[in-house]
């Protein structure tokens, strides 16, 4: 009888052992992907805000250096030009709509809204093509 309680014993303690494992393996699985996208700690606020403004000017030069192929932009993508807000970006879609693609970037001055100036400031992003 005291075999089958030794027997009985080491197999709970190997699920035991088992499960313990799986959780921890679990738990590391959980701390990786949750602080791959966590912030750091700092020491100050000063630190702190100097972090937040460097992320901030990243997303801007990334989204400045981004070319929009006016024939395929979508408002949201036609909004981050200097000078285009949602009212033009829809503009610019209802015209391509309706009088086909943008030969030119220069075409985009057809647009009601969309002056000469606007087209020079974002020159480098606009594209007509893919």
């Amino acid at each position: 009888m005291n075999a089958h309680y030794n027997a009985l014993f080491a197999r709970f303690t190997s699920l035991n052992s088992l499960i313990s494992s799986a959780a921890c393996c679990l738990a590391l699985i959980i701390l990786t992907f949750s602080n791959a996208h966590a912030a750091p700690c700092f020491d100050n606020p000063q630190s702190a805000y100097a972090y937040l403004l460097a992320q901030e000017n990243a997303k801007t030069q990334a989204r400045d250096q981004s070319t929009v192929n006016i024939n395929r932009a979508s408002e949201g993508e036609l909004v981050s030009l200097n000078g285009i807000g949602s009212s033009k970006a829809q503009a610019i879609i209802l015209y391509r709509d309706m009088f086909g693609d943008f030969k030119t970037v220069d075409g985009l001055a057809k647009v009601k809204g969309i002056g000469v100036k606007t087209i020079e400031k974002n020159r480098a992003r606009l594209r007509v093509q893919d």
